[in-house]
């Protein structure tokens, strides 16, 4: 198991945010509210040299301002900087398509993160999924497939997690995907940024799968749910963690949960 770290930039700045709070347009009668755990004082490249010095490779960028957001242009600003400074290191994702994926790649990036391009009318649309993985080739692409729990089944979710859609994250969808991609990228949504322990039967499901390589964000928030994540995953699950760790605000010493990931070979 490796830990992929992140950098999730929104309005410009570094931030950990609770995942099912992002809205571009509030309920009516309710205002629009997005809860943050952390706003780092630090530019986005700041993160992307401390993860080259340590050797963390495969880390996500993410951009969390839609592109017609005024912010949008400072968020992406942030992000090209990051993986500028880590070339070759870091995944980019938050909007991309075949219009500006490559500007990211030629930035500096490994791999571009796509979700919502690749959906239409809550179902993946497989032309444009062909599309971008001809567009960039396969081994530059992470399909990510974020999801919340309903019913008991895990549905992705698109457009920054405020839309659901009708397919089901299983080994069926995995498999059909995955002669598209490289990796896959899944947040819990639903225990995204609440470091409240993670979501344990996607967990098992991604580990039992096991085909190509996986990272799971949400809900880690001491080494106990690293252990899980870690038995759980049988070693082939990724594990990116955000609120709970120490350059974040929170209380988990990057090294330490580094060398832990290391104690969960593939089994």
């Amino acid at each position: 198991m490796e830990f992929r770290p992140c950098i999730d930039i929104h309005n410009g700045k570094v931030k950990q945010i609770v995942g099912g709070t992002l809205c571009d347009e509030a309920p009516e009668g309710k205002r629009l509210r997005v809860e943050v755990n952390f706003v780092s004082e630090k530019e986005a490249d700041y993160y992307a040299k401390l993860y080259k010095q340590k050797g963390l490779k495969g880390g996500h960028v993410i951009l969390l301002n839609s592109a017609d957001s005024p912010a949008y242009e400072k968020t992406k600003e942030q992000a090209l900087k990051a993986v500028a400074a880590f070339k070759g290191g870091l995944q980019v994702g938050g909007g991309i398509s075949p219009a500006n994926a490559g500007e990211f790649l030629r930035a500096g990036a490994s791999h571009v993160i796509v979700t919502s391009y690749v959906f239409r009318e809550g179902r993946i649309d497989y032309e444009r999924l062909k599309t971008i993985s001809q567009c960039v080739g396969r081994e530059h692409l992470v399909l990510d497939l974020s999801c919340k729990k309903r019913n008991g089944a895990y549905k992705v979710v698109t457009d920054r997690w405020q839309h659901e859609t009708n397919q089901t994250v299983n080994w069926d969808l995995l498999d059909k995907l995955s002669g598209y991609c490289d990796e896959f990228l899944i947040h819990a949504v639903d225990v995204e940024g609440k470091s409240q322990g993670i979501e344990c039967a996607l967990v098992s499901l991604l580990g039992r799968w096991g085909k190509k390589p996986v990272t799971y964000a949400g809900g880690v928030h001491n080494f106990e749910d690293l252990e899980l994540l870690g038995d759980l995953g049988q070693g082939r699950v990724n594990a990116t963690v955000g609120s709970a760790l120490d350059i974040f605000g929170g209380s988990l010493n990057m090294d330490a949960l580094v060398k832990k990931c290391k104690e969960f070979p593939i089994t």
